[in-house]
């Protein structure tokens, strides 16, 4: 859903109805009364029709909750308060995995260190960790060679924020230490990484890409920051995301894509995605309410895990929708992705969202067996540039020796849920529509953020809920359709509104390039909770695929 009023145009309507929510847009706040006229006009707005004697006896009703909403206002709401209201997306009956099994990945074969240090560059997280295990290569020498990378093509890709060098190296010495001493805690210890901008992290702004916030500090680490840490992973650098996690652009200028840098990256998580693209870091963590993480892995040809909503902790995270942000790995390989995943998943007791569900990945695990179903009217409406590319992968899997199960999706009206990410994002900066810091930001068009946050100021609570309602017999129905299979199989953006609202996980990956050698996508979805198995899935079709091996060249 997108929304078309100019915020001239948007006053000149709706600045009657706003006396009524008592948030007109201006340097002041207004005393305004509110009238039988201004009650008549914001109904307009619901279309909804009051007679005369309804509309009298609202006003004193009226008057009331503005007096309320003027008393909530004085009390301070950091973002990081979440409502009283947490989203499940359990559909009847649901019962979750409690049998917690060994973690087990699949064979690297026999890793050696390379010749030219700057292959290092496109080694996977399961080579580099084979190197650092056999003591090859030490954290130190691969956390210098990444922040040089960092500093070399960082800037022309507009990805990175701020380098933590300093706490970097001094964790990239830890890591030697220990392991040296023959305490090794697994493929993550000494890996640098970076993460979205949007992660709380100690001594470091947290700037969430947006004017307003560019010098804030919020001194304390994000629940996955922490998780990271704990696995011995090397924080290298805050990565740009697009300004408050919409698009490529902050307030830095626009992350680029690494194969055309004429190209923006896609966001929300761009500089994630870039800079895993370019080889300037081996993972970087982003973000997704409704693309941030399928988008710019398909733009810049990386892969990506959107989790089940519920299943990592996003204390620390700035909120922007409650009940949709999810967050995830954005990696070189599948397998990268379920490293990353196993060691950030997980309750904190903080998230209240968060489930104590297993991750049992095995990626030596078969996928005979397996169900496999796939979009079919999302594979029959691929535009005409990428169709080849999505007739070859299913042509592909098939060759597999994979029967694939026409599905659809449920038949209800996804995208008009969407104002619920709207609402929610509005009460999460609430202060910035009210007290003009809106106008701060970069962009000021009809779809951005601004805009948006203030167009939301007249969804009615009444929809809101009513969209939620709805929103449950859209889970029901999506696990009716899940119900015979194991893994879903889509073209690009398949099923993107509709599992994002349902919380359903999905990995991302390359699937070719263009005549223009810009990558292409497939997007594998999985049941809730099941990650372990739609993992299995995506790698088999990457392992028998290997578009991810192919590398953009950066201009020196």
């Amino acid at each position: 859903m997108k929304f078309t009023f100019t915020k001239l145009g948007f006053i000149s309507l709706c600045c009657m109805g706003s006396f009524i929510l008592g948030a007109f847009f201006t340097k002041h706040t207004t005393t305004l009364p509110i009238t039988a006229p201004s009650v008549e006009k914001a109904s307009t707005l619901l279309g909804l029709q009051f007679t005369e004697a309804e509309t009298d006896s609202m006003l004193s009703g009226l008057e009331e909750l503005r007096t309320s909403y003027d008393t909530l206002r004085k009390i301070t709401l950091s973002n990081d308060i979440a409502p009283a209201l947490y989203f499940n997306p359990l559909p009847t009956g649901f019962s979750i995995e409690k049998t917690k099994k060994p973690f087990q990945v699949g064979s690297t074969g026999k890793v050696t260190r390379p010749v030219t240090t700057e292959d290092l560059a496109f080694y996977t997280v399961h080579q580099l960790a084979e190197l650092l295990r056999t003591r090859q290569i030490t954290s130190v020498e691969l956390t210098q060679f990444f922040l040089e990378r960092l500093k070399t093509y960082g800037p022309r890709l507009e990805c990175v924020i701020t380098l933590t060098e300093d706490l970097a190296m001094k964790q990239a010495i830890q890591a030697d230490a220990e392991i040296k001493a023959g305490k090794y805690k697994g493929f993550l210890h000494g890996i640098p990484y970076g993460a979205k901008d949007l992660l709380a992290t100690r001594n470091y702004k947290t700037t969430w890409g947006s004017v307003p916030y560019k010098d804030q500090v919020i001194n304390t680490d994000a629940t996955v920051i922490k998780k990271l840490q704990a696995a011995g992973a090397v924080l290298v650098a805050k990565l740009t995301l697009g300004e408050l996690a919409m698009g490529d652009v902050w307030f830095g200028g626009k992350t680029r894509n690494p194969w055309n840098t004429q190209l923006g990256s896609s966001g929300s998580s761009a500089g994630s995605a870039a800079a895993v693209a370019a080889g300037l870091v081996p993972f970087a963590i982003g973000t997704e309410t409704l693309g941030s993480i399928v988008s710019p892995a398909t733009v810049c040809g990386v892969t990506g895990l959107r989790p089940t909503y519920g299943r990592v902790s996003r204390t620390g995270a700035m909120a922007l929708s409650w009940s949709m942000d999810k967050i995830g790995p954005m990696c070189r390989t599948v397998e990268d992705c379920a490293i990353v995943f196993n060691a950030i998943h997980g309750p904190d007791g903080l998230d209240k969202t968060v489930v104590d569900a297993p991750f049992n990945y095995n990626g030596n695990k078969p996928i005979k067996g397996l169900r496999i179903g796939y979009l079919s009217k999302e594979f029959d409406q691929v535009n005409a540039q990428n169709k080849p590319f999505t007739d070859a992968a299913l042509q592909k899997i098939k060759e597999m020796g994979i029967n694939l199960i026409p599905v659809d999706l449920p038949d209800l009206p996804a995208n008009n849920l969407l104002f619920i990410i709207s609402a929610e994002a509005a009460a999460a900066f609430d202060e910035l529509t009210r007290t003009n810091k809106d106008d701060l930001m970069v962009k000021q068009l009809k779809n951005s953020w601004p805009n948006e946050f203030r167009t939301a100021r007249f969804i009615p609570a009444v929809e809101y809920i009513q969209a939620n309602r709805i929103r449950t017999l859209l889970i029901e129905q999506m696990a009716a359709k899940m119900k015979e299979i194991d893994v879903l199989v889509a073209p690009t953006y398949g099923g993107l509104r509709v599992t994002n609202l349902t919380g359903h996980p999905c990995v991302v990956l390359p699937n070719g390039f263009t005549p223009q050698q810009t990558p292409t996508s497939l997007v594998f979805i999985g049941n809730l909770y099941d990650e372990a198995t739609l993992l299995t899935v995506a790698k088999a079709y990457q392992d028998a695929t290997g578009f991810h091996k192919k590398h953009p060249v950066l201009a020196q």
